[in-house]
């Protein structure tokens, strides 16, 4: 008997979630990265670090559609957090308080 593969379809970013990546872009410089995180059953997150440094996420129902959100908005590079990004990110005060949950 032959094994049949399963077929799921990637899900396509919402215009929501393309319009908060290319509002972030447009605020925190060109070009930005992205890092796409597999964040289990909730999909995926997508951290953007923008040419200034800034931080910011777009949550996604499966790495491969944060893959297509990546992809599908101009000035957004895919990244990894390799020592590159990690330079690149600039984690101020008031981003470390709400990370604390202050």
């Amino acid at each position: 008997m032959a094994e049949t593969e399963e077929k799921t379809e990637t899900a396509a970013p919402t215009s929501r979630q393309l319009a908060a990546a290319r509002d972030f872009v447009k605020r925190h410089g060109k070009p930005s990265r992205a890092v796409v995180e597999n964040i289990g059953r909730a999909g995926a997150r997508v951290v953007l670090v923008g040419a200034d440094g800034a931080l910011g996420d777009v949550v996604v129902p499966s790495v491969e559609t944060g893959e297509a959100l990546v992809e599908a908005v101009e000035d957004l590079e895919p990244a990894e957090w390799d020592s590159e990004t990690v330079k690149a990110t600039k984690i101020g005060a008031e981003h470390r308080r709400r990370m604390a949950g202050k």
